[in-house]
């Protein structure tokens, strides 16, 4: 098997070595945002979002505390800022921008190993063409067919291969992508509970504006 996948690597060309290189970063690149996925929305994630939007439903914000404080997803990041520092439009905007940092974490990369592979692949392509080309132009006589057909195999295999390259990062890229818009979508819900349930004001401040401090401690025990 080794020595097929040597075989491969000097068919193609140097282009294959790049290629190369963007598979290995586009499969680790999958393998940590497939991890970071499948805690945010795994079986456990989506129980946890779940609970957190029946304790919002019924205004349980001490249940909803507790369920927040007891993990780290992001559903329960988005819920500890609503919870501490008030539903309000701006608050939820904020928080939900810091937590796109992280779903949008390595997409990039994997959106420019998309667009780069087949060039690389058309690269070498073009290579492979001017070798036979090269050797087609030359003022000797053509005893061995076989010389050009190196040339025409280098051009065919980069261009697979850049294709194979591309088409490996694109549909993790498009997975993460509809994964990243869903949780977007429960995270827009989660704010709009919030804000119905517990209001737009601070936590410590609505509990401030109740009463006195010994009702204040009741109510934040609750």
């Amino acid at each position: 098997m080794l020595t097929h996948f040597w075989s491969i690597m000097h068919k193609g060309g140097l282009v294959m070595w790049p290629l190369l290189v963007l598979s290995i970063i586009s499969a680790t690149v999958s393998f940590e945002r497939a991890v970071y996925w499948a805690r945010q929305n795994g079986p456990a994630g989506k129980r946890g979002f779940a609970a957190l939007m029946d304790a919002m439903r019924r205004g349980d914000a001490a249940r909803s505390q507790a369920l927040a404080d007891t993990s780290e997803t992001v559903y329960a990041r988005i819920a500890r800022a609503l919870l501490a520092d008030g539903a309000s439009d701006a608050v939820g905007v904020g928080a939900v921008e810091t937590e796109r940092i992280r779903m949008d974490r390595f997409m990039a990369t994997l959106s420019t190993i998309i667009t780069a592979a087949p060039m690389l692949g058309i690269l070498g392509t073009v290579t492979g063409i001017i070798t036979s080309f090269d050797l087609l132009s030359g003022g000797e006589a053509m005893v061995d067919p076989r010389a050009v057909s190196g040339g025409i195999s280098e051009a065919l295999v980069a261009t697979a291969s850049g294709l194979v390259v591309a088409l490996l990062a694109l549909f993790p890229f498009m997975a993460f992508g509809a994964m990243r818009e869903n949780t977007l979508g429960r995270l827009e819900t989660m704010i709009a509970v919030a804000q119905l349930s517990f209001g737009t004001a601070p936590r410590r401040r609505v509990l401030e504006e109740r009463g006195s401090k010994p009702e204040v401690a009741e109510l934040a025990g609750r």
